[in-house]
């Protein structure tokens, strides 16, 4: 029977900290068109093999990517140790196809853990299923691999149990060589190829030998498109313990069958691409990053925030620029995105709420007319009000023009019409005990 008590406990450090970083970093930084490069362009392998040999990231230095994750507020971090290419970022001994053997000449997944560990932040491994360079793994008629068309390729035949081995057994080196991973992020599951198609309950029970906190995504079962049995009474062993939804934030959340919130976690890029795209200039702003940070944690959710770093191994300028001004808003509001969830309460018209026990955070992102009303509380339920980013007192305002309004609490910013950030001003309510 599903412990649920303990699976809370589990997950309990990842809804806290809501807010995290994905690296999606490879070979397919060189050619720079996207991390599908392969895929969508239908490069065979030999072809692909001039990235392998050029690879040399002589900028690569982790720490400042945990750095620049840190400050923007981040709490822990996913990189890809393996993409669909096959490339590994990690010294496996099951290959030859690995950073070692590139001009690298580095365990750069090991430089990674090392460094942000340092900063104090989670960390996390991508690892994609899906593998195209495995000869093992089916080729022709497959919905994305390189060779799926090409007919050199048809009849061939593979040992898919031969591929599972390999990639049970890089999980097993990832376990067992790299101390504690706090997170495993697989990527995914489609057509026929789900859950046991991947011998997954025992793939998560090694997992779970080695590495008992770890949490899991739910992509052994399903893909970014749908939830999987995690909604459920009784979830499957390897249902995950979040469900990812990717390049959206659910409408509503997320509830399962008995109407729970679920935990889960919005994987959104920064442009248009996940790994490295020279020519993907069409950039969110920072300001449009907060907002959706909020929305996310205003439904229960975390959000998990891409940068695709260069062949060089730098992170682009770009995303730099968007870290840092989400920082500088977390600096002073961080404290209604870390441990809050969802509240009772409705949301405003002019912004979000987001709440942590009888603390509720009023998010406003528009500007009002006099005066801003704080609906849903009573006068006689507040202990204080503040404004968050500098602790000022906020008075309940009454007076003739908010008087026909007994039953609402409205607060004022002022004399100035715009509001103090622009961005997102926050108003902490603190209710009485």
């Amino acid at each position: 029977m599903f412990d649920r008590e303990a699976y809370r406990k589990k997950v309990d450090w990842f809804v806290k900290n809501r807010f995290g970083m994905f690296i999606h970093w490879g070979l397919y930084a060189i050619p720079a068109r996207g991390e599908w490069v392969r895929s969508v362009e239908r490069i065979s392998v030999e072809d692909y093999q001039q990235y392998f040999d050029e690879f040399d990231p002589v900028d690569y230095d982790p720490g400042k990517w945990a750095r620049a994750a840190k400050e923007a507020g981040m709490k822990y971090a996913v990189l890809t140790a393996k993409h669909h290419d096959g490339f590994c970022l990690f010294d496996s001994a099951l290959t030859d196809y690995k950073c070692t053997n590139t001009k690298a000449g580095r365990d750069l997944v090991r430089e990674y853990l090392e460094a942000f560990r340092a900063e104090g932040l989670k960390v996390g491994l991508y690892y994609s299923l899906l593998d195209w360079h495995h000869p093992d793994y089916p080729a022709y008629g497959d919905k994305q691999h390189p060779m799926r068309d090409n007919e050199a390729f048809k009849g061939v035949q593979h040992n898919f149990d031969n591929y599972l081995d390999y990639m049970h057994g890089q999980i097993k080196e990832l376990c067992t060589n790299y101390g504690k991973i706090d997170l495993f992020w697989f990527d995914f599951s489609y057509d026929n190829l789900t859950g046991e198609a991947w011998r997954a309950t025992d793939l998560v029970r090694m997992i779970r030998q080695y590495q008992p906190d770890v949490l899991i995504d739910n992509r052994l079962e399903v893909s970014g498109e749908g939830f999987g049995s995690l909604l459920s009474e009784e979830p499957s062993e390897y249902s995950g313990d979040f469900v990812s939804p990717e390049q959206i934030i659910p409408p509503h959340g997320i509830l399962d069958s008995q109407g729970r919130e679920v935990v889960w976690e919005a994987c959104i890029t920064m442009n248009n691409n996940w790994g490295y795209c020279a020519q993907d200039k069409f950039f969110k702003s920072s300001e449009m990053m907060i907002k959706k940070l909020v929305e996310c944690v205003s439904k229960g959710g975390n959000l998990l925030l891409n940068v695709g770093p260069d062949a060089k191994g730098n992170i682009p300028q770009e995303s730099l620029d968007i870290l840092k001004g989400i920082g500088r808003w977390m600096k002073d509001n961080s404290k209604s995105i870390y441990g809050c969830g969802t509240s009772k309460l409705d949301k405003p018209e002019y912004g979000r709420i987001t709440q942590n026990g009888n603390l509720i955070y009023f998010h406003v992102t528009e500007p009002q007319i006099g005066f801003v009303p704080l609906m849903g509380i009573q006068a006689d339920q507040v202990k204080k009000i503040r404004l968050l980013k500098d602790g000022s007192e906020m008075q309940i305002i009454r007076n003739w023009m908010t008087g026909n309004y007994p039953d609402v609490v409205f607060v004022s910013f002022g004399p100035n019409p715009a509001l103090p950030d622009p961005v997102d001003t926050v108003i902490e309510v603190e209710l009485k005990a």
